[in-house]
């Protein structure tokens, strides 16, 4: 089975640099600044709520209350995959 415009057995290169077609858009719709992390407390409760849910932001930065759309959740998975990343690199390899 083939993706469109993937052949079938290769890894597609690049994908997070096409995943990021906005930077900066999560810290906006959650109200954090550029220049803070955004909490992981609070990706995780934007993942888990549903479309069209209204939450309360558990942590002390952004807004207080966020409206969760299907965007929000997308970008929301993508940030805590893009964080598992990063982690995984610190790992020093003998």
């Amino acid at each position: 089975m083939s993706r469109k415009g993937q052949k079938s057995g290769k890894k597609k290169k690049n994908w997070i640099q096409k995943a990021i077609k906005h930077p900066g858009a999560l810290h906006k719709h959650l109200g954090i600044p550029m220049n803070k992390k955004i909490p992981k407390t609070l990706l995780v409760e934007i993942k888990e709520a549903e479309v069209g849910q209204i939450i309360k932001n558990p942590t002390k930065t952004g807004k207080r209350r966020i409206k969760v759309t299907e965007t929000l959740k997308k970008e929301a998975t993508l940030a805590l995959t893009l964080r598992r990343f990063h982690r995984k690199s610190k790992k020093k390899v003998k």
